[in-house]
């Protein structure tokens, strides 16, 4: 019988599973309890606040790039068969 959580790498195991579908742990090695028992990994918790950790660690908050604005793609596309026209003809 499987654990509920994997003892390698903590994802949830289904019931009757022959292994962890995420690591590749399985009942025929044991599911290597002694060997890496999962501890846990210190996540924060969904209610954290990114930019509030940020800003008491004294970081700024990383730019999101921004969107391509469909006038300057024109332009581009523009630029481009005008410099195609130029050499082919």
């Amino acid at each position: 019988m499987p654990p509920e959580i994997c003892p390698v790498c903590g994802a949830d195991v289904p019931p009757k599973a022959r292994a962890c579908s995420t690591c590749g742990a399985d009942e025929r090695t044991g599911w290597n309890e002694e060997e890496t028992a999962y501890d846990g990994i210190d996540l924060p918790d969904e209610g954290f606040d990114y930019e509030q950790f940020l800003e008491n660690e004294g970081l700024k908050t990383p730019r999101q790039p921004r969107a391509t604005n469909k006038a300057t793609f024109l332009v581009a596309i523009i630029i481009l068969i005008a410099f195609i026209a130029y050499f082919v003809f």
